[in-house]
């Protein structure tokens, strides 16, 4: 799990900006929204532009080196702060396994360039470069002691390099790395808004129609929408040779995607992906920007409680405040978005907060601060 994430000179974040997961309070309600003292189930809540997107992208930017799934390039445009000064973003990461923990960093001076990577596994390095200074890394990898440590000109980042060019022998510190690195392999970032887009999981471009189609999902799909009161006959026809998912009005059929409202539309974009989760059991890490822009509150509310039965760890980020009590999550699982800090209501308040608290009645008074 991703415990704790720091970032500085990337898009809105000139200074270093830190999003803490694993200061879990003592509640004992909602507690399948924690795990071992960590935050599994986390709302990010905060004012227009104040970088709630941008935070999403930021622990996401490892995906474009350390994996080779959808990296998103159109979303980062603009990649260093404009006032930053060193030319440069820096990122660093800190997981728990159940193998030991990783802190990763690294910095780049665009999406695509590595200046600086270091990672340590259970608080000794594992292995380090400073292309900036020199192109040799140091590796301390058991199983990598033959490897070429001269990267040369070569972008490729240290971690893959590694993955790619050895097998490290079996211990249990080559065990965390492989268990960060499939952590990492199964992120997924999605947002459904002008136009849709994702990072990670996955390669290349699927259209939602076709998909429901080809994995015959129309039934099953048809029945998502109508356990959140959306209530379609939904048939799939051919038409001009190719597939599409019709919706049925006493034999007058029109074509689903055309006559579907905005909300259904991004309901069908978060059904894609959930497909994909149930399925293959192992998105580690999800972000859903903006995740209900287009929903009715107690549609919000529904999906929330299906993201809770999830195993992945889940962060939303959203405006609608009317999700924000103690009987979907817990106030240290809420977060609330300044421009120089995010923290937990929990730990925003100046008194300590019980179940019964109207949380989202405090946060509208500014109980946790302008």
């Amino acid at each position: 799990m991703l415990t704790k994430f720091e970032v500085s000179g990337f898009k809105n974040f000139s200074s270093p900006y830190t999003f803490q997961l694993n200061a879990a309070k003592g509640y004992n309600f909602n507690a399948d929204c924690v795990q071992n003292d960590v935050i599994q189930k986390a709302i990010i809540y905060g004012p227009n532009s104040i970088g709630k997107s941008n935070l999403g992208l930021a622990i996401f930017d490892l995906i474009s080196h350390v994996t080779d799934k959808s990296k998103g390039e159109g979303l980062y445009s603009h990649y260093l702060h404009a006032n930053h000064l060193d030319g440069h973003a820096s990122f660093k990461y800190s997981f728990t396994f159940s193998s030991g923990t990783v802190q990763y960093s690294y910095t780049k001076k665009d999406h695509e360039t590595l200046i600086f990577e270091s990672i340590s596994i259970n608080d000794q390095l594992f292995a380090e470069i400073n292309r900036k200074n020199s192109s040799k890394a140091k590796i301390y990898a058991n199983g990598a002691e033959h490897l070429e440590t001269d990267l040369g000109d070569s972008i490729i980042s240290l971690l893959t390099y590694i993955k790619r060019s050895t097998v490290l022998v079996k211990n249990q510190t080559n065990q965390c790395f492989d268990d960060f690195l499939h952590f990492v392999e199964h992120m997924l970032f999605f947002r459904s808004l002008s136009f849709n887009c994702y990072i990670g999981l996955e390669q290349g471009s699927k259209g939602i129609e076709k998909d429901i189609i080809e994995h015959e999902n129309v039934v099953d799909f048809q029945n998502f929408l109508q356990k959140v009161g959306i209530h379609y006959q939904l048939k799939a026809m051919t038409q001009d040779g190719s597939h599409q998912l019709y919706a049925d009005f006493n034999g007058n059929y029109k074509p689903f995607f055309e006559i579907a409202s905005q909300g259904t539309q991004s309901l069908a974009l978060f059904y894609f992906w959930l497909q994909r989760i149930e399925q293959q059991k192992n998105v580690s890490f999800l972000f859903i920007d903006e995740f209900d822009a287009f929903y009715h509150h107690s549609l919000s509310k529904e999906i929330v409680q299906l993201l809770k039965k999830m195993s992945s760890q889940v962060i939303l980020t959203t405006h609608n405040t009317s999700i924000m009590n103690n009987d979907l999550l817990r106030p240290d699982c809420y977060f609330v978005m300044k421009e120089k800090n995010i923290q937990s209501l929990a730990g925003a308040s100046r008194k300590e907060l019980r179940e019964a608290h109207n949380i989202e009645k405090m946060y509208k008074a500014g109980s946790f601060g302008k």
